[in-house]
């Protein structure tokens, strides 16, 4: 069977890695196309189903001979199987994946007042599941609606917000779509992007201490559903799992902090031989894309220059997935470098005793480091998500943090 994902733009897409891991035993790729081409594609023979993302999942409607329940309910359809006879069915799968997103979340639609930001196809997906699970209240929130992005306040008395809008997706990934601020009441946030993984969203919702979750689980969810329209048998709940897992452990970034001579740049290169990521030293990239070496950048423009270049290639490879990076000493004297790490990172500091840091050339590494490290500890243990000494050999610290990685997302 010839399968795949129809859209205009593509190329970050993570369906063909879920599908060729769910095991449904068919072919799948990906159909960019633009508006004018779609009827051509969808009225030729020369695939089997298609997954079908923005923009087009209500474009596609009249095209389909039939709906299921589901997708004629909710207006809305993201996938599509040829039958026998040629015609085309349309399904949601949407709504599955939403539910197990909600279900997975602990978060209860029931009884909740629910903000719902944008009004496409994946909005009227959301709405009926909504529906379907008791919320009190559902209000859409569209640019140009009745309820737009100027009356928020209106609704400080939402619970829940479920964002369906691509505001904060890669590769544009600074954006929030709403102020969370203005709801004090609330208790849940969805938001169904899933590159990157936390979104400023999601950790806007953490700072604030209120339960979250991104959109990863409503991926694979609707995609193991289509999986199985496509391969014609159900796909095992421990594969679909097994699948979430190995994309979270995938796509993140494994990130090293630490103090200057606590050996990031060595256990980045081990963790680099023994995993095949690519390995990022945000020192190097600094004087690379400044043609200067570090010292050089610290004579001429100090060490609040260097911090805004520094800030600038933490911005640029953070939003990256699948990374190893390895970061300079004074990364966590800048709160906004955390949510550049953190968006698609699991975090580690590297300890090793003041006694044992090699200095080398670096500029603040000259003169007594023990006030340094008093000053910088709790700003490694705020950015850290897991500590890992490296006093020993440092493939000893690389296999222990490989070992972290994969308890926590899944191996």
């Amino acid at each position: 069977m010839r399968c795949g994902l129809l859209g205009r733009t593509l190329q970050h897409s993570y369906s063909p890695t879920i599908h060729a891991a769910l095991g449904g035993g068919y072919s799948y790729e990906l159909f960019e196309v633009e508006p004018e081409g779609l009827p051509a594609f969808l009225e030729r023979g020369d695939w089997d189903g298609i997954n079908v993302t923005i923009p087009y999942k209500q474009t596609v409607i009249p095209f389909c001979h039939a709906l299921s329940p589901d997708a004629q309910a909710i207006g809305s359809v993201n996938t599509i199987v040829r039958m026998a006879d040629g015609s085309l069915y349309g399904h949601n799968t949407d709504a599955v994946g939403f539910l197990s997103m909600l279900r997975k979340s602990g978060i209860s639609a029931a009884g909740k007042k629910v903000l719902v930001l944008g009004s496409g196809g994946s909005s009227l997906t959301v709405c009926h599941v909504l529906r379907e699970q008791g919320a009190r209240e559902i209000v859409v929130v569209s640019r140009d609606g009745q309820n737009n992005y100027v009356n928020l306040h209106l609704h400080a008395d939402t619970e829940i917000v479920v964002n369906t809008t691509p505001v904060g997706m890669y590769p544009h990934v600074e954006a929030a779509p709403v102020d969370l601020a203005l709801f004090p009441r609330l208790d849940g946030v969805l938001d169904l992007i899933y590159n990157p993984s936390r979104t400023h969203l999601l950790m806007d919702a953490t700072d604030r201490a209120v339960p979250c979750v991104g959109g990863l689980t409503m991926l694979v969810g609707q995609a193991a559903a289509a999986a199985e329209y496509f391969a014609g048998r159900q796909i095992d709940a421990n594969q679909i799992d097994y699948v979430l897992c190995k994309l979270r452990n995938q796509t993140q970034n494994i990130i090293l902090v630490g103090m200057p001579g606590s050996g990031k740049s060595t256990v980045g290169s081990i963790l680099h031989a023994c995993t095949g990521r690519l390995l990022i030293d945000t020192d190097h990239e600094i004087a690379l894309a400044a043609g200067l070496s570090i010292p050089e950048i610290f004579e001429r423009e100090g060490e609040a220059g260097f911090r805004l270049r520094e800030t600038e290639v933490l911005a640029k490879w953070g939003k990256e997935s699948g990374l190893i990076i390895a970061t300079g000493g004074g990364v966590v004297t800048r709160e906004e470098n955390y949510r550049h790490l953190h968006q698609n990172g699991m975090i580690f500091f590297l300890e090793r005793p003041v006694s044992a840091l090699a200095r080398g050339d670096r500029p603040l590494s000259q003169g007594d480091l023990r006030e340094m490290y008093a000053q910088r500890l709790p700003l490694y243990q705020r950015f850290a998500d897991d500590t890992v000494q490296n006093a020993g050999e440092p493939d000893v610290a690389a296999d222990r943090i490989l070992e972290v990685f994969d308890e926590t997302l899944g191996d």
